[in-house]
């Protein structure tokens, strides 16, 4: 019996979803309204906890559960102002993460469903 690979597996594992916080995150540097929603000075530690994040979400190893727990997503950004502009920003810059590796169209269509249910889900503050 064959058994079925893991959407992580099929995009290129680990090294793809690092690609795509990476671009993700160097947008969200200069992002005048994101930006100030990470309040540390390096951004590494939230672009790890991110990749780690999505890692397991998509079905590789499950670090992020191993050293953080549930994800608890609302929770974890119930301190922050997560406006509908700051939800568009953030897809913005995903989205060109996305564009930065080499996902069939039916991969990205995958993956860019989830990022889009998953930042509307996280808005919490109208301005």
């Amino acid at each position: 019996m064959a058994t079925e690979a893991s959407f992580f597996a099929e995009i290129g594992g680990h090294e793809t979803i690092a690609r795509v916080v990476e671009v993700f995150y160097e947008g969200v540097a200069d992002d005048p309204v994101l930006r100030p929603l990470y309040p540390d000075e390096d951004l590494g530690p939230a672009a790890a906890r991110l990749t780690m994040f999505l890692v397991q979400y998509w079905g590789g190893p499950s670090t992020y559960s191993n050293q953080r727990g549930h994800p608890r997503l609302r929770i974890r950004h119930a301190p922050f102002a997560v406006t509908p502009d700051a939800r568009d920003r953030w897809l913005k810059h995903f989205r060109e993460g996305l564009d930065a590796v080499d996902l069939t169209p039916e991969q990205d269509a995958q993956f860019w469903e989830y990022v889009q249910r998953a930042a509307q889900f996280l808005v919490n503050a109208e301005a």
